[in-house]
């Protein structure tokens, strides 16, 4: 799993410095209309808006998937399912699936903005006092909200220093955050699977 997600992690990093290096070129010119209205400039991608976009994608997966889950289904974990050879004893309920990734996003975000966080965002799954379906989607869409601010902050100049307080370059813990949420994303999809759910980003139009 660790080697998955690195290899993630490094794709996702490329994708970005790559847009990264083209910045500073010209801004690009959009073809004029048929009406014949004077072409429109495009605004040129930056740092903070790729990464912004990226985070914006897996959020709106994320999201969802959570949404979609009944809140009586929401502690629900494969091994109470008891299937035959499977070993999934201790693994994490849906509910807690969703608290790791909020968690991890204050994490590793608060890192890139300085914010300072309690002290009971840090833990692995986030706060305990945390229950109900709507307790837990709060925390985790106010975690993507700091991923935006996060990314805000992000700039060609700044994006390969080591942010305070860690080890680590402030693009690094930008696109972790990304990579780490779409992990736990996979779970959670296979979560919904097992109570005939079926993801909202697999669904037709028509459903």
């Amino acid at each position: 799993m660790g080697t998955i997600r690195e290899m993630r992690l490094v794709w996702l990093s490329a994708a970005i410095v790559s847009t990264a290096t083209a910045l500073g070129q010209s801004v690009q010119v959009t073809a004029a209309p048929s009406g014949g209205q004077a072409p429109q400039p495009q605004t040129p991608a930056t740092i903070a808006s790729t990464v912004d976009r990226a985070i914006s994608n897996i959020e709106k997966l994320v999201v969802d998937a959570a949404e979609a889950m009944p809140e009586d289904k929401f502690n629900f974990s494969p091994d109470s399912l008891n299937i035959p050879g499977a070993d999934y004893k201790g693994v994490r309920t849906f509910a807690l699936q969703v608290r790791h990734v909020a968690a991890s996003n204050y994490y590793l975000w608060s890192a890139v903005t300085g914010d300072k966080i309690p002290e009971d965002y840090k833990g692995g799954n986030g706060p305990e006092s945390l229950k109900t379906k709507a307790e837990i989607l709060k925390f985790l869409k106010e975690s993507f909200a700091l991923g935006h601010k996060a990314a805000a902050a992000l700039t060609t100049q700044n994006m390969l220093e080591t942010a305070e307080g860690t080890k680590s370059v402030r693009l690094h813990l930008a696109t972790f955050g990304v990579a780490h949420a779409f992990d736990h994303y996979g779970q959670m999809v296979e979560y919904l699977r097992m109570n005939g759910i079926v993801p909202p980003a697999s669904r037709a139009k028509s459903d």
